[in-house]
């Protein structure tokens, strides 16, 4: 059976800077997957290739329900059922959700009246009927965004998506808000791709498979035991247990003021 996401032997690099490693992992229809890795892993690298951001020099294969997308632009990808949610959503005054959202329907050739229909039912099902004449983002806690932009997965129906870091930044109540979101958007016409440093949504939310990346490769796969292991002893107990050694080019130990510096965004 074809599967919504299908990456294999998947690698790519920026000029001599190497970063998805051979890279293959399969996301089923109806099944959400959990991608977790350290900071600098390359999980948003995987979304940025996936949906076409061009600087990369990409090898391997990538498909969406069985169709090629590696050649193909970013809004032949999107038509193709491929979506990512955004780590930090932007806000864009001047354009409401409601308009917004017919606007993204048509381009994926689903009439109006369709595309009304589903707002009206999902913002219900989610509880964001007071965003959509509101502009896009404008003036919504970090929670909010998350569970608007998971309102958009809802209407648009894409085969697969991408969800990068969708808790970043939510404090625990925010956290299990959108996780409660996530699981409602559940079909057997989608997939789910859950990118994330913590454990702590999974507290809130079953999926059906847990992926650790680390140095651009997926080392280990499992269910609900490995999340515990990652809770417990982070993911130098997965380098241990697997024998997985730092890259001889990392940098020097920084010092734990480093992190309090450091710019929001990681590979």
């Amino acid at each position: 059976m074809t599967s919504a996401l299908a990456v294999k032997d998947l690698s790519a690099a920026i000029g001599s800077k190497q970063i998805l490693d051979h890279l293959s992992i399969e996301v089923p229809f109806g099944e959400i997957h959990a991608l977790m890795g350290p900071n600098g892993s390359g999980k948003s690298t995987l979304c940025h290739v996936l949906t076409g951001k061009p600087e990369y020099q990409v090898k391997g294969s990538a498909s969406v329900n069985g169709d090629e997308i590696l050649s193909l632009d970013v809004d032949e990808r999107s038509r193709l059922g491929l979506l990512q949610s955004f780590q930090y959503p932007t806000e864009v005054p001047g354009v409401r959700l409601r308009e917004f959202l017919l606007q993204a329907a048509e381009e994926r050739r689903i009439s109006s009246d369709e595309a009304s229909e589903r707002i009206e039912n999902e913002s219900r099902r989610f509880g964001v009927e007071r965003f959509l004449d509101r502009s896009l983002n404008d003036d919504l806690s970090g929670g909010e965004m998350k569970r608007s932009e998971i309102f958009q997965i809802a209407v648009l129906r894409p085969r697969m998506a991408l969800l990068d870091e969708i808790d970043s930044g939510l404090d625990i109540d925010a956290v299990r808000q959108v996780a409660e979101a996530v699981e409602r958007m559940r079909s057997p016409e989608l997939g789910v791709l859950l990118i994330t440093h913590y454990s702590r949504i999974l507290r809130y939310l079953a999926p059906d498979r847990i992926h650790v990346m680390i140095d651009g490769r997926i080392v280990d796969s499992g269910g609900s035991d490995l999340a515990g292991e990652l809770e417990t002893g982070g993911y130098e107990a997965v380098r241990a247990r697997l024998g997985i050694e730092r890259p001889t080019t990392e940098g020097p130990m920084r010092k734990p003021a480093d992190f309090f510096t450091e710019t929001p965004f990681d590979v």
